[in-house]
């Protein structure tokens, strides 16, 4: 398999989300998530993907990055960092006005302040009271003058990567992922992403955690977690969805990797191949770089030695069976938060 590229930088197979670090009402020390962030760049997932909205507007992503590059300067060149950004200083709100894109950016350079560039920047949703048109322009200013690298985009549909990308070239679609969430490789954006030539990160491979098997009942989730309020985490859907993790883990088992192992495989596996499709059409993927998060080395090191571990054909199409006999069941999000998603 080649080494994808992002921004026209060569990345590892498997990527790193950082959202953990900063997203928790208590977040863990910075040494332990200094400790977890140089595990991954020694393990080869040199693609991070941070926030603004990772936390809050005095301490988010860009924070603890400026204070990781200021203790590792060597590390900065060495990594590929995307960027979401583009809501309302503090809320989940999308303001994609080219004022505010250009203050998002502006700001999160400031608290950067030198000592990483952004690789990519993205808007963590799309406006639904700005022209994506407006949003990729402001954004290819900045491309122009040299405050970004390259332009990402997030939980977007089809026709919205065709409309961006006619515009400027995108560097990256952010998208969900997982064998309990496999929206885009029918609904068109992995096709669209496949013609374009764009790479697809996919975020949550691991299911929201879910795949890891330890989420057997909706009471098994802390009340102050949004998971609890997720269709696929309520009683009656988990029953049937663990049922996918549960056969998960039988292949894991045979192969001697964890579940978690063989989730980020199948996820990372699907880069160029051709699946079937329902209506009975087939479908060439791109470049699918799975990014997972993890806020400790020993699960770093777990997912991104996922690496070495492959599916065969039969193995893919003995998924594809199981998927196909046990269908997730659920939405990703309940309609009060389906503002989280471009429908």
């Amino acid at each position: 398999m080649s080494t994808p590229t992002l921004a026209s930088k060569p990345v590892g197979p498997i990527g790193y989300g950082l959202m953990g670090l900063t997203w928790r009402p208590s977040p863990q020390p910075v040494e332990e998530s200094f400790a977890a962030m140089s595990t991954a760049l020694e393990k080869g997932a040199n693609f991070w993907n941070g926030g603004e909205l990772y936390g809050t507007p005095e301490r988010h992503s860009c924070h603890l990055l400026n204070e990781y590059f200021t203790k590792n300067p060597s590390h900065a060149d060495k990594v590929v960092l995307s960027i979401k950004g583009g809501t309302l200083p503090g809320k989940l709100i999308p303001d994609g006005s080219r004022a505010n894109v250009r203050r998002s950016v502006e700001d999160c350079l400031k608290i950067l302040d030198g000592k990483k560039t952004i690789d990519i920047f993205e808007c963590a949703r799309i406006d639904p009271n700005t022209p994506v048109e407006v949003t990729v322009k402001a954004l290819a200013e900045l491309v122009e003058e040299g405050k970004i690298g390259g332009i990402g985009l997030s939980e977007v549909k089809a026709s919205t990567i065709e409309t961006a990308h006619a515009i400027h070239p995108i560097a990256a679609v952010e998208v969900e992922l997982s064998l309990w969430a496999t929206d885009i490789l029918s609904n068109g954006v992995a096709a669209t992403c496949g013609k374009l030539g764009i790479p697809i990160a996919a975020y949550s491979p691991l299911a929201r955690g879910a795949i890891l098997g330890g989420i057997r009942k909706n009471a098994d989730i802390p009340e102050t977690d949004f998971r609890k309020l997720l269709p696929k985490f309520q009683d009656d859907v988990l029953e049937h969805n663990n049922q996918i993790t549960d056969e998960v883990k039988k292949l894991a088992d045979k192969k001697g990797a964890t579940v978690a192992q063989v989730a980020i495989a199948w996820v990372r596996g699907l880069s160029g191949r051709t699946i079937p499709l329902p209506n009975g059409e087939t479908l060439t993927l791109g470049t699918i770089i799975p990014i997972p998060g993890a806020t400790k080395p020993d699960r770093v090191i777990e997912n991104t030695t996922s690496g070495d571990v492959h599916l065969t054909d039969e193995e893919y199409q003995e998924i594809a069976e199981l998927l196909k006999k046990t269908p997730v069941k659920g939405d990703r999000y309940p309609a009060q938060m389906m503002h989280l998603v471009e429908g």
